[in-house]
């Protein structure tokens, strides 16, 4: 199929008359999509059938992923770059009038995700698949994901991402494969032979439809498999109103992240959860029992991961399945069902510690509820038995407390392993988020810094800067993405530095266009592209980055003698639908935007840039036209970040704080290739401990700060009345949680070293350099293989 141009051409003619009943001269460019996506799939279709009759002939250990979410961008060019077939398949189609750039263009970034969660499991996965290791995804199939962005007079608006409009050609549905999943109802006991049996009656029943999808390694025969479930309506449903009953049990894999600010959003979260680890662990046991029999030695021969805490209600229901089910005793199943589930941990923020009242999960899942009572009830007895009338250390280790169920104290207890995602963010969780577990299971902690899919934001993202690698140092980074550190060879090399820069300079060109394409504005590919991409919350500090802005906007207007390196300052971000605060920022950024790029005193010396619905596949253009990274989180807030490592390994410097992996990258770059500054985590937690800081201190000593708070509400932006007074006070009234202007004056010092580092070419190319020959250790690849190795005792299958 794919063996050479000429064969490639004979079957994609054929397969499109097949598959779309016309002709080649009257087919649409969408025709020639879904010929050559069908055509992957089915040329794949062989390996991933020997891949799984390998794993169970082997009957090596396999992982299963449980993630809430799957970032994973498009699949199309990914899928032929893994094969090896690129070249081939571009040609054939060129020699047919047809760009497989505008094939791409046609296909939608999957709605499966929303930030770093997400796009972490998806590297995961293609890092499982490209270094042989039995590991499969589970997830949910969103109708409409989370939504599509638009900016309207500066605001966010949510529209429903029609990502499925035109079907998803890499799926297979397999309807023979579905489950039942209970909701509501009462549960009745009884004796039966002696034993106390548990039956669920009076539930509302939903069907979940498992989607599989094939994941291709890298130049391997390994494809493993992502499978998504969608909830449908049961067969024979028990219902009176069944137009309500097709909305509700529809409505759970509709959206990702309904607004819980209220307890029907709270019920439809939960949901899910249970929805997700029901279906996923009835699915991974009947295959297990096909393969193996009972499910005495499940440990042995499975592991099941929960990526966050979204899939923690996988405790319970592997309890209620190996008790209500499989006739297993409480000891038996919870020996099994520990040694069998491991957590990642993604937060050091408390409120984003997942917990459920009492009153909206018990009636849910009146018999998970049953269980996870007495998971903690046993749990606080034991620790009665080893501090009795310790009733403060026991209340604060309980699962349910205070009327909710606390998931991470869960997911701790009912695991093996817990790991954080960097060095510090561990370190933090062992020493004050998780203290009192740690000293209870310090053997269950550990860490696992994250990492990127490095040929998807190197070899996929740049095939420029990916040439300019193979041609220095061979191609034996593609598969070892430690051999990057090869390229240190040439950073001395000025011909090679040459290079590096034009490549940059392209890159930013093409961004230059995508930004006038998009936004209608004109911009410089000689300024300083100063990027800051991520998901909109206060704790990445988006307002710190445009309250500099600001201040370089006065320092213009007041001084015309003020010089400056040309800077584009770029922003991407979703702000959750709930989260007011955070479109409070979007609205600023925009505003602020409006006013300076038509403002003829500044020219060419800045603009600011919002693109709007940031996705995977606009971070592929952005971060190959990066100068600036921008990861300027409080110290202590980012679990890890894996933005920072994508903009690394394109030639990208960090402007950071010493939080999340920036710490690590620091280490290995050294201080002459970052941008430092701020409080560190320590300073950080200090204050939070012992107080001690007052931001209207900042406010009175600092014109700068003054100046610019000022501005959010003096009528300095007009048209906009109150609009940014939430912002005000949140920086006064309410002490500036994320100390934004504790730390703003060392931001500023930073940046304008970062002007005088751009200004010496030959040197900032250097550090860019150095920066790519060190992101090699930030692969997903090297992260993996110390889950395998670590956590979930798997080995390569070839």
């Amino acid at each position: 199929m794919f063996s050479n141009k000429e064969r490639f051409k004979e079957d994609f003619l054929k397969r499109l008359e097949m598959l779309c009943g016309k002709s080649f001269s009257e087919s649409t460019p969408r025709d020639h999509y879904q010929t050559l996506g069908n055509m992957i799939r089915e040329f794949v279709s062989n390996d991933w059938i020997a891949t799984n009759e390998r794993y169970m002939a082997v009957r090596e250990k396999q992982v299963y992923y449980l993630s809430i979410e799957y970032l994973l961008g498009k699949l199309l060019r990914q899928n032929l770059l893994n094969l090896g077939v690129e070249e081939t398949v571009a040609e054939g189609l060129s020699d047919l009038g047809i760009e497989l750039a505008d094939l791409e263009e046609l296909e939608p970034d999957a709605g499966l995700g929303n930030g770093g969660l997400g796009r972490l499991a998806a590297c995961f996965l293609d890092s499982l698949a490209s270094t042989d290791l039995p590991g499969h995804g589970h997830g949910i199939r969103y109708k409409h994901g989370l939504f599509e962005q638009k900016i309207v007079d500066g605001y966010q608006v949510e529209l429903p991402e029609q990502w499925l409009r035109s079907g998803n050609v890499w799926e297979i549905r397999k309807a023979d494969l579905a489950v039942s999943i209970p909701f509501w109802g009462k549960v009745e006991t009884r004796q039966e032979n002696g034993r106390l049996v548990f039956q669920h009656i009076n539930t509302e029943v939903v069907t979940a439809v498992p989607y599989d999808m094939p994941v291709v390694g890298f130049q391997t025969k390994t494809v493993n498999t992502l499978r998504l479930w969608s909830s449908e309506p049961a067969q024979f449903p028990v219902h009176k109103d069944i137009l309500q009953y097709k909305r509700r049990t529809e409505a759970i894999s509709e959206f990702l992240y309904p607004d819980d600010t209220h307890d029907e959003g709270k019920t439809l979260r939960l949901k899910q959860q249970y929805f997700l680890v029901s279906a996923s662990l009835q699915s991974i046991l009947r295959s297990y029992k096909k393969q193996h029999g009972s499910l005495e030695e499940l440990n042995h021969h499975v592991c099941i991961h929960i990526n966050d805490t979204h899939p923690v209600l996988a405790i319970p229901e592997l309890m209620r399945i190996l008790m209500d089910e499989e006739g297993f005793s409480w000891e038996q199943a919870w020996e099994i069902t520990t040694n069998t589930i491991s957590y990642t941990n993604h937060t050091t923020l408390s409120e984003a510690l997942e917990k459920w009242p009492i009153h909206i999960f018990q009636p849910l899942l009146p018999r998970i509820y049953m269980i996870v009572e007495e998971i903690n009830e046993r749990f606080c007895k034991e620790r009665w038995k080893e501090t009795p009338g310790d009733w403060e250390r026991i209340a604060g280790l309980a699962i349910i407390a205070d009327g909710y169920v606390k998931m991470a104290h869960l997911a701790i207890v009912g695991s093996f392993s817990v790991n954080g995602v960097a060095r510090l963010h561990t370190e933090i969780l062992k020493e004050r988020e998780m203290r009192p577990f740690f000293q209870l299971f310090p053997e269950k902690f550990n860490n696992k810094t994250n990492g990127i899919a490095h040929r998807r934001w190197l070899l996929k993202a740049n095939p420029k800067l990916s040439s300019l690698l193979c041609e220095t140092i061979g191609d034996g980074w593609t598969h070892s993405a430690h051999e990057l550190m090869q390229f240190l060879k040439y950073q001395d090399d000025h011909s090679i530095l040459g290079k590096l820069a034009a490549i940059k300079q392209e890159n930013k060109q093409n961004m230059a266009e995508v930004i006038y394409k998009h936004n209608g504005i004109s911009v410089n590919p000689d300024a300083i592209f100063d990027v800051q991409v991520k998901r909109l919350h206060a704790y990445k500090r988006q307002l710190l980055n445009v309250l500099h802005i600001m201040h370089l906007y006065n320092r213009i207007l007041e001084d015309s003698s003020f010089s400056m390196v040309p800077r584009v300052f770029i922003f991407g971000a979703k702000a959750s639908p709930g989260y007011y605060y955070a479109k409070k920022i979007i609205k600023l950024i925009n505003t602020v935007a409006e006013k300076v790029n038509h403002d003829p005193k500044v020219g060419d010396k800045m603009k600011v840039v919002f693109l709007e619905n940031y996705r995977v596949s606009l971070a592929e253009k952005i971060f190959p036209a990066a100068d600036i990274s921008e990861q300027i989180s409080t110290a202590s807030k980012e679990a890890s970040g894996t933005g920072n490592m994508k903009f690394m390994i394109n030639g990208a410097l960090t402007l950071g704080t010493l939080d999340g992996a920036n710490v690590e990258i620091h280490e290995r770059v050294g201080d002459d290739n970052i941008f430092i500054f701020g409080l560190t985590a320590e300073e950080v937690l200090h204050y939070y401990r012992h107080g001690g800081y007052e931001s209207v201190e900042y406010y009175h000593h600092d014109n700068r700060i003054q100046q610019a708070v000022n501005q959010l509400v003096n009528g300095f932006f007009p048209g906009v009345h109150n609009e940014f007074e939430p912002i005000f006070d949140s920086l006064l009234e309410e002490n500036d949680q994320y100390f934004v202007l504790k730390d703003f004056a060392s931001y500023v010092d930073t940046q304008r070293r970062v002007g005088e580092a751009y200004a010496d070419s030959l040197k900032w190319q250097k550090m860019c350099l150095t920066n790519i020959a060190h992101a090699g250790y930030f692969s997903s690849d090297r992260t993996i293989k110390e889950y395998a190795k670590d956590i979930w005792g798997i080995h390569p299958v070839k």
